[in-house]
């Protein structure tokens, strides 16, 4: 049996149906325990943690009926954080999930830099009962510094059914992003991303990565900037940030992507202000779209950007004006 195993634990249970007879048992266990997903009964099944009336089985196998099938596993559950009361904006909430608004600089998940004030912290204050789920029912993750739209499962079989839409590219995942240069068009970057090959902090773009897709739009356009609408097609570590600094338009204020900071000739005192001092990456997860795990209810939240989003993005907008005024009058 796998680590998780402990012959202390009682195992869960279930009797196999006699209408299951000559069925196999990988499929019957699937409807006997849906909570979670195919893929981690599938591992369970070959590292015997999953037994059929004590004996260990293939997944083909077929069950007779009447067997007791047993999961000896105890799930990774998030104990060991405590819980903290940190503020959460809340956009969406029910007894399967809620929907948060995460601010910029709060971490997702306890770590050896940010052992407290965590995101998992904050949940757990607010519904103790997430100690018991993987994460605490965390199933996709934002970086510190952007902010934006989250969906939490409040239930196992909530986190299994959305991370199996994740997987399947089935969430509707928008981004809000700005960065260097005045683009004429939008576009779809498609380059495979994986760990940097000499520095394990980045990710890059490499011919041996994951594949990363991610389709953008313009939204406004400035002299010597622009503001993207990024969808995500697959979700890889740093995918926008990596795939706009490949494209040679990295987001504004990114500190492991971005390069020298570039001011446009003549900028304004106030723009130069605000483009020194954005010192986070210009990124904003707009909008969430999934389909609610239990109802199939489609569920879409959005939230606006930040305040120092918006507050650079008026900046530019009065750059770029100041300069078609100036154009006009040389004509």
């Amino acid at each position: 049996m796998s680590d998780n195993a402990s012959e202390s634990e009682s195992p869960r249970q279930a009797v196999v149906p006699d209408t299951a007879a000559g069925r196999r048992f990988d499929a019957v266990l699937a409807e006997l325990f849906p909570e979670f997903s195919r893929s981690k009964l599938t591992e369970w099944i070959k590292s015997g943690d999953v037994l059929l009336d004590g004996e260990q089985v293939r997944g083909r196998d077929p069950v007779r009926g009447g067997e007791v099938a047993s999961l000896h596993v105890v799930l990774d559950t998030q104990t060991h954080a405590e819980p903290e009361d940190i503020p959460l904006e809340v956009l969406y909430e029910d007894e399967h999930v809620f929907v948060i608004n995460k601010p910029v600089g709060l971490v997702v998940h306890p770590g050896a830099g940010n052992p407290t004030g965590t995101l998992v912290n904050a949940l757990l204050f607010r519904d103790p009962s997430l100690s018991v789920l993987p994460r605490a029912g965390i199933v996709h993750r934002l970086d510190k510094d952007t902010s934006g739209v989250m969906v939490i499962a409040r239930t196992i079989q909530a986190q299994t059914a959305l991370v199996e839409q994740l997987s399947a590219r089935q969430v509707h995942r928008q981004y809000l992003a700005i960065v260097v240069g005045a683009l004429v068009s939008g576009g779809t970057a498609d380059a495979a991303i994986d760990r940097h090959p000499r520095d394990r902090v980045r990710m890059a773009v490499r011919e041996d990565g994951k594949d990363a897709i991610t389709h953008y739009r313009l939204r406004e356009r400035f002299r010597a900037h622009t503001v993207l609408e990024c969808r995500l097609e697959t979700g890889r570590t740093h995918q926008i940030r990596v795939h706009m600094a490949h494209l040679r338009h990295p987001i504004i204020g990114d500190q492991l992507y971005g390069g020298a900071l570039k001011l446009p000739k003549g900028a304004s005192d106030e723009l130069v202000a605000q483009l020194r001092g954005f010192k986070r990456q210009a990124l904003h997860a707009e909008t969430l779209e999934f389909v609610h795990p239990i109802t199939g209810e489609t569920i879409t939240n959005s939230a606006p950007p930040p305040a120092d989003m918006l507050a650079l993005m008026q900046a530019l907008r009065e750059d770029s004006k100041r300069f078609a005024e100036l154009e006009r009058g040389r004509r």
